[in-house]
């Protein structure tokens, strides 16, 4: 079989611990998730190194020696893979604007080592979404791959609408409320949020759930039992009744107009404005752009059943749902937390550029930084108005 096998010669990825996920109930705004070992941050840092006494007599052990080859590579290949380094290396830098440090007087294969090392500093300072990158070389030539990858925090982005719906019924916050429509429409809409009523939702399986096991259930009271029913039926009928509205795509259509009218009166009105006008810039620059457009794809192994090597997909932990508090969603929150621990992962928004000799294809991670801040925002805004109006 004649095929180029691809050799890692370099990986300088940043340290990402697995993200083994238990949602817990934080108050207020985007609910976190704890974590059974501590994620990737974005100021990503290596684990502290294991030091010796700055007063030991064995300091050679605090040496760093640059590595030795097995095997003498020919000249022409040693010069091929540098000047195909150095290319790679000229394309990265200018992609990234970074001045690379002259290594050229190094000897092979030290002075790639030492340009990757100072690659690796650069890059990591001025990409916030920057996550590694590694020094592939095949049959043919050798080349830079980077990844980008947006770090959402282990956190659950979940968009409670029962405040929406309620703010809709206050005569103070209307105005509020359908200025929250606009933006709620456009992410319902444009944005392809997760909607926690359709049967395809993953909250929608979890919610038919528990609904099943209430209902076969026999040894609740008759006052849990009415007040468990109560919850599910706030839930679905409010739920289904904001998304009548969602629906409506007038609310894209008035939505800078709503924005213009829109007057502020105390410092609850200015988010409000602050977050929606954030979201109407959002919306004009992307107009089509999903939240899932850079989700990592997996193939599907019918034959695999090791949750710890699977990850949990964006469409688990971004949605609408009815509300963060109350019986049902503690109840939601454990099955979470019981399903998102058997799980290795949990994806996250992801780009991966070759610097070879093809075109570097224009992408970035601008939609995404900007997208989870603003549902950042929302979650905050409605949990104020929960806190501060009722």
């Amino acid at each position: 079989m004649n095929y180029a096998t691809q050799h890692h010669i370099g990986n300088y990825q940043s340290s990402r611990a697995e993200k083994a996920t238990t949602a817990t109930s934080t108050i207020g705004r985007v609910r976190k998730v704890a974590t059974k070992t501590e994620g990737r941050k974005r100021s990503t840092e290596r684990q502290t190194e294991v030091r010796t006494n700055r007063n030991a007599t064995n300091g050679i052990l605090k040496c760093t020696f640059l590595p030795k080859l097995k095997t003498a590579p020919s000249v022409q290949a040693c010069q091929k893979t540098e000047r195909d380094f150095y290319k790679s290396l000229s394309k990265l830098a200018e992609h990234y604007s970074i001045e690379p440090m002259p290594t050229k007087e190094f000897e092979f294969p030290y002075n790639i080592t030492l340009g990757m090392w100072d690659m690796e500093f650069k890059v990591k300072r001025a990409n916030i979404n920057w996550d590694g990158f590694r020094l592939v070389q095949d049959s043919k030539k050798t080349y830079f791959m980077s990844e980008e990858r947006y770090d959402t925090g282990t956190a659950l982005y979940y968009i409670p609408i029962v405040p929406l719906y309620q703010m809709l019924k206050d005569p103070k916050r209307k105005k509020n409320a359908e200025l929250l429509l606009s933006v709620c429409g456009y992410l319902y809409h444009i944005a392809d949020i997760p909607y926690y009523r359709h049967p395809t939702s993953y909250l929608y399986w979890i919610c038919e759930t528990h609904k099943e096991w209430l209902e076969q259930e026999e040894e609740e009271e008759v006052g849990e039992q009415q007040l468990y029913n109560r919850e599910f039926y706030i839930a679905e009928d409010i739920g289904d009744r904001i998304e009548q509205k969602l629906r409506n795509r007038v609310n894209l259509t008035v939505f800078e107009q709503r924005l213009s009218r829109f007057k502020c009166q105390d410092k609850f009105d200015k988010k409000c404005l602050k977050m929606a006008s954030n979201a109407f810039d959002l919306y004009r620059k992307y107009p089509t752009e999903s939240i899932f457009r850079n989700a990592p794809v997996h193939e599907e192994d019918p034959y695999n059943d090791d949750y710890e090597n699977d990850a949990i997909g964006m469409e688990k932990y971004i949605s609408f749902i009815s509300e963060t508090k109350g019986w049902l969603y503690e109840c939601l929150r454990d099955s979470i937390n019981n399903e998102f621990n058997e799980y290795g992962v949990m994806d996250e928004p992801t780009i991966s550029l070759a610097f070879d000799e093809c075109e570097i294809t224009k992408s970035n991670l601008d939609f995404e930084n900007r997208l989870f801040a603003l549902l950042e925002d929302l979650c905050t805004i409605l949990y104020d108005y929960k806190t501060t109006e009722k």
